[in-house]
């Protein structure tokens, strides 16, 4: 075997394995930090040897043996090796059964763990993209922009906190699972919208590596929930706006906005899978949440092949739709900005400016009324909004785009 081919196998074990081998650890041994450092020891040692000896025939098994066997070592060096051992062997062995109707696979458990609602938001994305994703501590640090140390503490505290506070490692019980599944799904969303338009002057406009793995772990709480409505949202939403990732910045660096994008450069492969995943659930008859709701107007965007084509009535009707479970500033934002199209700048423009106390510090907001007021032939309102939308904007290609627009004003 090649050692191009063993690593391409380490590759591809460490996307498909990692998650499942920390899982198992971490149910056996009640550890998160044991968990962590013994499968990256094992997958360390694969990288010695798989090149030499060749791929095993299940590498997963191989990687979790070998885990498991870094994990004991560790423990037997300890000073208090005695009372690990054994509470980790009464863990492994007499751990109670799960409730009636727990999903079974140790992910999943991990997943809930790594996104307890007792948590901070941020250090529940973190704790997330290292243990379930397998990303390394120098990777998240400059996928958020802040210092190594820092992200190390952040993930060692969460650690701590779950510890300490005796946080389960269990799938929730069958009543608390919609809400915890939404818990979920929010800091999914959240890596995938950092990745989609980044926050930050000092990242690229786009991060392809956030959007990939956030998509990667959604369909892992896909096939392990492959019932849950909102999670087959989240993933269509997901890659019906990744399949339009090649358009949505141009050569110099500028933002593309929908209306300019090239479709024949949209990904034909996202789109088909993100509409197949719309119209299953639209059988269903189940009425939708919020990405569900999401993912159908995208679906109504990508759906024809020129921006004139676009049915704006039936997006309106979405956002309607939307607006009675979220009834939310931005999503009344965004419903004016679609019915712009279909009544006219001049009465999306009266919605959005009802908006301005809530909505005073979001570059969108101002963004949009910059856009309105251009249509409207009113320049210099316009252009007074498209400097406040310049000033809160952090992504570096829509700056650049908003200036742009700004300065063709008369």
């Amino acid at each position: 075997m090649s050692a191009l081919d063993a690593e391409e196998a380490i590759t591809r074990a460490h996307r498909e394995e990692w998650a499942r081998v920390v899982a198992s650890l971490t149910k056996r041994f009640g550890d998160l930090d044991i968990a962590e450092e013994s499968a990256a020891e094992a997958f360390a040692t694969a990288v010695e040897r798989w090149p030499v000896d060749g791929v095993p025939p299940n590498p997963g098994a191989w990687l979790t043996t070998t885990a498991n066997r870094r994990a004991i070592d560790r423990i037997r060096r300890e000073s208090k090796r005695d009372d690990k051992q054994k509470e980790a062997q009464q863990m492994y062995d007499t751990e109670p059964p799960e409730p009636l109707g727990a999903i079974e696979d140790e992910r999943l458990r991990l997943i809930f763990t790594c996104c307890h609602p007792a948590l901070a938001m941020e250090a529940r994305v973190a704790l997330t993209l290292r243990m379930v994703g397998g990303l390394t501590v120098p990777e998240i640090a400059r996928a958020f922009l802040v210092q190594e140390s820092a992200m190390g503490r952040r993930i060692t505290r969460a650690k701590d906190k779950i510890r300490a506070a005796k946080i389960p490692y269990r799938v929730p019980d069958a009543e608390d699972l919609p809400t915890r599944v939404s818990g979920v799904l929010a800091v999914l969303f959240l890596v995938f919208n950092e990745g989609y338009l980044a926050t930050s002057p000092d990242a690229d406009p786009i991060r392809h590596d956030l959007t990939t793995e956030a998509i990667r772990l959604t369909r892992l709480i896909r096939t392990l929930l492959p019932r849950d409505g909102e999670v087959a949202g989240l993933l269509a939403l997901m890659l019906l706006t990744e399949a339009r990732r090649a358009a949505r910045v141009s050569t110099t660096g500028e933002l593309v906005t929908l209306d300019e994008q090239d479709r024949g450069s949209w990904d034909a492969e996202l789109i088909t899978e993100g509409h197949e995943l719309v119209r299953e659930r639209i059988a269903t008859g189940v009425a939708p949440g919020r990405y569900q709701l999401l993912a159908a107007i995208n679906a109504v965007h990508t759906s024809v092949r020129d921006m004139r084509d676009t049915d704006w009535s039936q997006i309106v009707a979405l956002y309607d739709q939307f607006a009675r479970i979220d009834p939310s500033p931005i999503v009344a934002l965004n419903r004016a900005i679609a019915v712009a199209e279909l009544d006219g700048p001049e009465v999306a423009l009266a919605i959005v400016d009802q908006l301005a106390d809530s909505l005073i510090n979001y570059h969108a907001f101002h963004a949009a009324r910059a856009d309105l007021l251009r249509r409207l032939g009113r320049s210099q309102d316009s252009r007074a909004a498209y400097d406040k939308a310049i000033e809160l904007a952090g992504n570096t290609a829509e700056t650049a785009y908003l200036t742009r627009r700004r300065d063709q004003l008369a």
